[in-house]
């Protein structure tokens, strides 16, 4: 019995040291020349995020302090919008990388449509059509270039902070033009961007 209290022990101190390590991953110690934005982009947190996290009305930090980083979504859902945004964006400058995925985090906060990231990737629209082409043409299996990675970081940073767009099409290659209705919030690239 003393044999098993004492594994149980051991295992149970592995446990919290691992869970004081997990603390300490959330923490980020200031350095010269970083921004909340630029924090928020290295993390892939919304800067709105971690000003609520850290308490803070303003911009305002200063180097050496100690910011707690929220959690943002999980690997395999950054994963997904990367290989959406390659799959959507091929061609179009980081900019309109950027801004697909910000669409995609923009349905996410709106009423009408799925709550997650995935679901609103693998939505089937009531047409019966799939909301994203590179979901059902198989092109979202392709693994997301260094700059998809970087383009989605950069939307998780800017969360709440743009212009609403929840819709983006290319005029020259859509079949179906019922966007062009819709409120046009900007174009860059070949995509045109609305709510």
């Amino acid at each position: 019995m003393k044999k098993f209290t004492m594994s149980f022990l051991a295992v149970a101190s592995l446990a919290f040291l691992n869970i004081d390590e997990a603390k300490a991953q959330s923490n980020h110690t200031v350095k010269e020349g970083e921004s909340l934005y630029k924090i928020g982009q290295q993390y892939g947190v919304a800067v709105q995020s971690l000003k609520e996290m850290n308490e803070r009305n303003s911009n305002l930090i200063m180097v050496g302090e100690v910011l707690q980083i929220p959690e943002s979504i999980s690997e395999a859902e950054k994963d997904l919008l990367a290989r959406l945004v390659r799959a959507e964006a091929q061609g179009e400058p980081y900019a309109g990388k950027v801004a697909v995925a910000t669409v995609v985090l923009n349905r996410v906060q709106h009423t009408d449509f799925p709550d997650t990231i995935t679901e609103v990737i693998q939505e089937v629209t009531p047409s019966g059509h799939y909301a994203f082409t590179p979901y059902m043409n198989g092109e979202i299996n392709k693994p997301a270039d260094a700059e998809s990675k970087a383009a989605v970081n950069e939307a998780l940073a800017f969360d709440g902070q743009g212009q609403g767009s929840i819709f983006f099409y290319n005029p020259q290659t859509a079949t179906n033009h019922w966007n062009a209705t819709r409120t046009e919030t900007i174009t860059i690239g070949k995509h045109v961007f609305s709510k």
